[in-house]
């Protein structure tokens, strides 16, 4: 073993042990610290677990191999052997770069976020500590540490999302985003038990060389086990109802969470598994659908949100509906690339809408706002960098990653036009709903009551550095990808194939010319979306909205309250669990346990006890009389 590879090993541990030395500092000594001690001490852990994760990166990058480390042996009983211990590759190197430094910049950002909250150190100890769980589901080199992980992001997220409380309705956000990730989470379990059962292991190495072991019905059980995992905690068709609730968390939660990390972590555990999904067309096929389905219903009820926030998180259901799009039929490091460049422009809209929000006092009504680009000049520019990248503009890192995975789409052996039309279509919508929001925000003239527009100013530097950085990432983040289409060698696709099982590739269906006419269509109907957007909200005062919405009022109504998926659930599953439980409570708890059990023998005791309570008197001459009656009945009994 090389020296450098000995000398990786040794301090793998340090990238999570950082953030959570920080989560257990602020947790039981911040209340008592100065809030500079306390966002000094947040922050600096998880940028030196940045550090760390870039030496790491650059180890995998020049060597071309993985990096692993055991701290010990943690589980062994009879065949199952687990360990504690970390596995970085090509593809989790990705992700810790993603994960460690878009979390330090977001950390920097709450800085002046969440300046004046009395929880200041509370919330920098959850934040901490959902970084340091993310870590160790990216990191583990077997799938009970990564479901460790898995658990620890839904736990922190739980902490995070119901952060205030004391207000019941964000309380109530944080227990739906922690009832409904375990829904999903059962079936992660099952899907985890299936594989240890056939292959008697459970660590990632001894999973591939053993699945010859598995019978042919087990990969499609396996997989679809694993994706109704995927689809709580990555917000998909059916179980995606959570995220839009989720907003309820400070803004920065929402960033960290929704944009590059936890709800990724289904797409980066299918693509960490793709040797075993690729054992199961169907399971592919279900996966590619779902992801599809999901982009295109999403972005239907972005179209009519009117809170800046809720329009970023169906946003996000839609772009991760991309990812598993993209990863469903077979494109692995194209589901990745646009996690990554996800990463960069989400987290910056979302972080632009909480300097928006801190402007506004709160207000999070788009229609409340208006002429914010002249209020907030860094906020406005950064915002829209971020929404041309969202929308595939050319050259911008969600033009590359977009149109690799609506190529994949099409082109390679499991995709078809179908679902390359879905997507298609679902582009148009993307780029109509975020310029929607940004007209209805930046430009025109204020709609901000009179008392809020005097108090209009730019966000203070901690706030906006993150932003700028963010958006520089969104304008190049997508150059290591550039196809060879473009003249690109996709230097980011090559280098996570040391990661993807061989039998991942294949030869497109189609060559370069249909693959330009669809790269130029993707970006045509993405301009006619912005067009779409700016005919009907550029002018705040134009009336062709409010008409379209009355001329379809069932349609419009629909679209805005999201379909009324959340009540259907609500009468579905919610109220018929409540009445369930009402029943057996009244009529098997309430009459036969407590009534005919418990109550019923104490009652047949009480009453036996009033009818010995004759024969045990205490009276002698009725002790001698029941003796002779006794001694009779023996002789006549006798005889």
């Amino acid at each position: 073993m090389e020296p450098n590879t000995i000398i990786f090993e040794n301090y793998l541990y340090l990238i999570p042990l950082f953030p959570l030395l920080g989560a257990i500092f602020n947790g039981l000594l911040g209340h008592y610290m100065p809030k500079r001690i306390v966002h000094t001490i947040a922050v600096g852990a998880v940028f030196l677990s940045f550090l760390v994760s870039c030496l790491t990166f650059y180890f995998v990058y020049t060597t071309h191999q993985p990096v692993s480390s055991v701290l010990y042996n943690w589980i062994s009983s009879g065949k199952l052997n687990v360990t504690a211990g970390f596995l970085v590759d090509s593809l989790s190197a990705v992700m810790l770069l993603v994960v460690t430094g878009v979390s330090s910049v977001i950390h920097l950002y709450s800085i002046g976020y969440m300046a004046e909250d009395k929880s200041y150190a509370r919330y920098f100890s959850y934040l901490n500590l959902f970084v340091f769980a993310m870590i160790l589901l990216v990191m583990g080199d077997n799938l009970v540490m990564m479901f460790i992980g898995w658990e620890g992001v839904g736990l922190c997220s739980y902490l995070l999302i119901g952060f205030w409380f004391e207000d019941m309705e964000k309380s109530k956000a944080g227990q739906k985003a922690f009832i409904v990730n375990r829904i999903g989470d059962f079936g992660f379990i099952l899907g985890i038990l299936l594989i240890f059962l056939f292959t008697g292991a459970v660590d990632f190495v001894g999973v591939k060389a053993n699945l010859n072991l598995l019978p042919d019905w087990a990969p499609t059980a396996i997989c679809l086990l694993l994706f109704l995992g995927a689809t709580g905690k990555s917000a998909q068709i059916p179980l995606y109802v959570w995220l839009p609730d989720a907003m309820a968390g400070p803004t920065p939660v929402s960033a960290l969470i929704h944009a590059a990390t936890m709800v990724t972590a289904g797409v980066y555990m299918i693509v960490k598994l793709n040797f075993l999904y690729l054992l199961s067309p169907t399971a592919m096929g279900v996966v590619a659908t779902v992801g599809a389905v999901t982009a295109f219903f999403a972005a239907t009820i972005g179209i009519a949100q009117n809170d800046i926030k809720k329009v970023l998180a169906y946003s996000t259901v839609s772009q991760l509906g991309y990812m598993f799009l993209a990863v469903g039929v077979g494109a692995f490091s194209a589901g990745i690339f646009h996690l990554m460049t996800h990463a960069f422009f989400k987290a910056c809209l979302f972080l632009g809408a909480g300097s928006v929000i801190h402007a506004m006092g709160g207000i999070q009504n788009i229609k409340q706002m208006g002429g914010l680009l002249k209020k907030m000049p860094l906020t406005g520019i950064t915002f829209i960098i971020s929404t041309l990248a969202i929308m595939g503009f050319p050259l911008t890192a969600g033009f590359f990653s977009k149109d690799e995975i609506l190529w994949n789409a099409a082109a390679s052996p499991n995709g078809s036009f179908i679902l390359w039309g879905i997507g298609f279509i679902t582009a148009g919508m993307t780029a109509f709903y975020m310029w929607r929001m940004v007209y209805l925000t930046f430009s025109g003239e204020s709609a901000a009551p009179e008392e809020v527009k005097h108090h209009l100013h730019e966000s203070p530097a901690v706030m906006t550095i993150p932003l700028v950085i963010l958006a520089v990432l969104a304008l190049v983040g997508g150059l290591v990808g550039i196809p060879a289409v473009l003249g690109g060698s996709n230097h980011f696709h090559h280098f996570l194939q040391s990661s993807i099982s061989p039998a991942a590739e294949y030869t497109p269906k189609y060559g370069h010319a249909m693959e330009w006419i669809l790269m130029i269509a993707s970006v045509a109907v993405g301009f006619a979306g912005w067009g779409l957007a700016h005919v009907l909200y550029f002018n705040r005062k134009s009336t062709k909205p409010k008409e379209i919405a009355q001329k379809f009022p069932n349609l419009h109504d629909a679209v805005s309250n999201k379909w009324f998926i959340d009540e259907l659930y609500d009468y579905a599953f919610v109220q018929s669990i409540k009445n369930g439980s009402h029943l057996l409570w009244t009529k098997i708890d309430d009459f036969v346990i407590n009534g005919m059990m418990v109550l019923g023998s104490a009652k047949m005791v009480e009453k036996s006890g009033h009818l010995l309570k004759y024969v045990q008197s205490g009276n002698v001459q009725t002790y001698a009389f029941g003796i002779l009656l006794g001694i009779i009945v023996i002789c006549f009994y006798l005889i």
